[in-house]
C-alpha cells in the first residue's frame, strides 16, 4: 500500500504544482526566510514542545527542501528517488506504530514554517493528521497598525492564557470576546481540562459546519464559532449531539453569512415610510396576516427592572404607553418586568406563546436571548434596544442621545462662571464616549475656555461622583438623564450647584413613544418588509434622534432669555438635520482626529469612537475598573480602553 499512497500523493502534488503554476502563483513550499521583510528587528521566542496544527504548517524555514513537495506538501519527486524511498518508509513507520518524533519548526503570525521533519508533515498530511508534535520557535514580528498585525498580538496575549493555537478571527477583539465567551475572566489562564473541553466543542461545531458548506463562506472557522456561540452558548453545546447542532447552524446561516460581509450593520438615521398610501381596509387585512391571526397586533416589552426601580425602565413604560394611547384600536401590548439573564429565555418564549407578533427586548444584556428566540420563530419580529450590534435575526434600536448632549453643553458652556463644567457617565459602552464629547464640544462652541471634568459613577471604588467634581470647584453638571418619579432627587440632567443645592437648567427626554409609534407604522405600511429586501445581508440597526422626535431637551425656565433663543434656533438646526455636533476640525486628547472644517464624521464613527475631546479632563476605565453591575451591559456593548488619536 506504501507505493500506492506515494503515488497518490504524489499525484495531489503535480496537481496542486500545475493549478498554482497556471495561476502565477509560487507552486511549492512557502520559505519563511523569504516571507521575513527585511531590515527588521525580530524576537525570537523558544515556545518548546508544542502540539502543531498541520492545516497551519504552510512551509519550510530555508529553501533547501521546498522544491520537493508542491505548496499542499505533497512530493512531486518521482517514486524512483531516494526521497520517495524515505517518504514510503515513514508511511508504513505511521500506519504501523504512529509518528512520534517532533519536528523543529518556526511560527510566525500563527502560520509553521519546518526546519526538520519536512516528511513527517507530508506523510501526516496525506493521511489528514489534525496535529504533530513540534519544538518550536516564535518569530515576533515588530508591531504595527496594520490589522493583522494587531489581530496577531491579541493571538499571542491569548495563547499565553490559553495554549490554544488552531483557532484564528478576522476581526480585531475577538480573541478576547472568546476569553469572555468560555466563561473565563480577561487574565484567567486555562486548565488541561478547559483545553480538553474546548477542543471537543470546537472539533464538534466545525466539523458540522464544514459539512453544511461553511468552507465555502470568507470566514474562519472562528469567526464562525463565536458567532455560533454568542448565540446559543458555550457550556450548552458540550451537551448537544452533532446532528443538534448541525440544526442550529441551519438555522442560523444568516449569521454566518451577516459576518461574511464586509458592512454589517445599515444604521437607519430616520423613519422612512411606504410612499404608497393604504386605506384602513388594506391596513387591516395586512394585520390579519400577521402569524396568529390576531385581529390586533399584539406587542410585549421585556424589562430587566420595573418602571419603579428604574429610570431607563420607566422611559420604556412610558413608550408603552403611548403606544397603548395611540392605537388604541389596533394595538394591545402587555410587559414582563424584574427579568434577568436566566429567565429572559423563558419571558420570551412566554410571549412568544400568548401569540405576540413583536417583542422588544429593552436592554443590550438580552441580545443573545433575542437572537436564539428569533432563529427558532422567524415569524415573529423580535428587537433588541442596542446600539451597532450586528445580527440578522433581529432588529436593533437606540436613540441619538448625543445631540440632546451637545445642546447642554452649549448651556453649560454659557452659564458657567469659572469656565469649569462636570459630566458623569456611567459605563463605557457603545455611544457614550460620543455623548461625552458632544457636551464638550457644545460647550467649547460658546466658551472656548470651557473645559469637561469626567466622572464615572459605575467604578469598583464606588466613590461619589459629584463630591470629586465639587473638588475641582466644578459647580455646573450633566448627571443622568433622568430620575423615577418615586426618587426625591434632583441631581438629574444639566444642574447647577449652590449650597449643595441642585438647580435645573436642561433635561434631555428620551421619548422612546415616538419611537415604537413610527415603528408600529412601518409594519403597517409595509415598510419593514421593504427594508428586509433592501438590505439582504446586513443588520439593521434603527438610529434616530431629533429629527424623529425620538430625542428632544427641555430648558429650564430660569435661562436668560439670550441662551434660550440660542439653544433653539441650535435645536432647529439639528432636528432639520443642517447641523451636525461633529462638524468640521476635531480634536482629541491625543491630536487631530479630523482636519477638514467641511466634513462630518461619519455615524460609524460617531458611534463607535473611542476618543475624548481635548477639552474633557479624565479618561476611559478598563473593564477591570468598572463595577460588577456594570459588567453585563460593557461585556455586550462595551468598547476597549485604547483610545484613538
Amino acid at each position: 500500500m506504501s507505493w500506492e499512497d506515494y503515488e497518490k500523493a504524489f499525484k495531489a502534488g503535480k496537481k496542486e504544482y500545475q493549478s498554482r503554476l497556471s495561476h502565477g502563483q509560487q507552486p511549492t513550499l512557502k520559505i519563511l526566510d523569504d516571507i521575513l521583510p527585511r531590515h527588521q528587528h525580530y524576537t525570537e521566542v523558544p515556545l518548546g514542545l508544542v502540539q502543531i496544527p498541520v492545516k497551519q504548517i504552510v512551509g519550510t524555514r530555508t529553501g533547501g527542501r521546498s522544491s520537493s513537495f508542491a505548496s499542499n506538501f505533497m512530493p512531486i519527486l518521482n517514486n524512483k528517488t531516494e526521497f520517495a524511498n524515505k517518504w514510503i518508509s515513514l508511511s508504513n513507520s505511521h500506519v504501523e506504530e504512529g509518528i512520534h518524533d517532533p519536528i523543529k519548526a518556526y511560527e510566525y503570525m500563527n502560520e509553521f514554517y519546518v526546519e526538520e521533519g519536512n516528511k513527517r508533515v507530508s506523510v501526516l498530511k496525506y493521511f489528514d493528521a489534525v496535529s504533530i508534535p513540534g519544538t518550536v520557535t516564535r518569530i515576533m514580528p515588530p508591531k504595527t497598525e496594520e490589522l493583522q498585525n494587531k489581530i496577531y498580538y491579541e493571538f499571542v496575549d491569548f495563547y499565553a492564557l490559553s495554549k490554544i493555537n488552531y483557532i484564528w478571527f478576522s476581526e480585531l477583539g475577538s480573541f478576547k470576546k472568546l476569553q469572555s465567551a468560555v466563561g473565563k475572566d480577561p487574565t484567567a489562564a486555562w486548565t488541561e481540562d478547559d483545553r480538553l473541553d474546548f477542543n471537543f466543542i470546537f472539533t464538534k461545531f466545525t466539523t458540522e459546519y464544514k459539512e453544511h458548506g461553511g468552507s465555502k463562506l470568507q470566514i474562519t472557522e472562528g469567526d464562525a464559532f463565536l458567532t455560533f456561540i454568542t448565540i446559543y452558548g458555550y457550556k450548552e453545546l458540550a451537551e448537544k449531539t452533532s446532528n443538534e447542532i448541525g440544526e442550529m447552524i441551519t438555522k442560523c446561516w444568516e449569521e454566518f453569512k451577516l459576518a461574511e460581509a464586509d458592512d454589517e450593520i445599515e444604521l437607519k438615521m430616520d423613519p422612512t415610510h411606504n410612499k404608497a398610501k393604504k386605506s384602513p381596509l388594506q391596513n387591516l387585512n395586512r394585520l390579519l396576516l400577521f402569524p396568529f391571526g390576531n385581529s390586533k397586533l399584539k406587542v410585549a416589552f421585556i424589562y430587566e427592572k420595573t418602571p419603579t426601580s428604574s429610570a431607563w425602565t420607566y422611559a420604556h413604560e412610558l413608550g408603552r404607553l403611548h403606544l397603548d394611547q395611540t392605537f388604541s384600536d389596533e394595538v394591545t401590548t402587555m410587559y414582563y418586568e424584574n427579568v434577568t439573564k436566566d429567565d429572559i429565555d423563558a419571558a420570551i418564549q412566554d410571549a412568544i406563546g400568548k401569540k405576540c407578533d413583536i417583542i422588544f427586548t429593552t436592554t443590550p444584556t438580552f441580545v443573545p436571548a433575542s437572537v436564539k428566540a428569533a432563529i427558532e420563530h422567524p415569524d415573529v419580529r423580535i428587537l433588541n434596544c442596542s446600539l451597532n450590534t450586528s445580527h440578522r435575526y433581529i432588529r436593533t434600536y437606540y436613540a441619538r442621545m448625543h445631540e440632546a448632549k451637545f445642546l447642554m453643553g452649549a448651556i453649560a458652556g454659557a452659564m458657567t462662571e469659572n469656565d469649569r463644567l462636570g459630566y458623569i457617565a456611567d459605563y463605557p459602552i457603545l455611544g457614550s464616549i460620543a455623548n461625552i464629547n458632544a457636551f464638550a464640544l457644545g460647550a467649547k462652541m460658546i466658551n472656548p475656555r470651557a473645559v469637561v471634568y469626567l466622572e464615572w459613577s459605575k467604578l469598583k471604588d464606588n466613590s461619589d461622583a459629584v463630591e470629586k467634581l465639587k473638588q475641582n470647584d466644578v459647580s455646573i453638571i450633566s448627571g443622568k438623564d433622568m430620575i423615577i418619579p418615586e426618587e426625591a432627587s434632583r441631581f438629574f440632567g444639566l444642574y447647577r450647584i449652590e449650597d449643595d443645592i441642585p438647580h435645573s437648567l436642561a433635561m434631555p427626554l428620551w421619548h422612546w413613544g415616538k419611537f415604537y409609534e413610527q415603528l408600529i407604522r412601518t409594519i403597517m405600511d409595509g415598510t419593514w418588509e421593504d427594508e428586509d429586501d433592501e438590505t439582504p445581508v446586513k443588520a439593521i440597526n434603527y438610529w434616530w434622534g431629533m429629527s424623529a422626535g425620538v430625542i428632544d431637551m427641555i430648558c429650564s425656565q430660569n435661562l436668560p432669555i439670550g441662551t434660550q433663543r440660542l439653544v433653539n434656533l441650535l435645536k432647529k438646526t439639528i432636528s432639520a438635520e443642517e447641523f451636525n455636533p461633529f462638524s468640521g476640525i476635531l480634536y482629541s486628547q491625543q491630536g487631530m482626529v479630523q482636519g477638514n472644517p467641511h466634513v462630518s464624521l461619519s455615524p460609524e464613527e460617531i458611534v463607535t469612537m473611542k476618543w475624548l475631546a481635548e477639552n474633557v479632563r479624565g479618561s476611559i476605565p478598563a473593564p477591570v475598573e468598572l463595577s460588577e453591575d456594570a459588567k453585563p451591559v460593557v461585556s455586550q456593548q462595551g468598547i476597549d480602553k485604547e483610545t484613538q488619536a
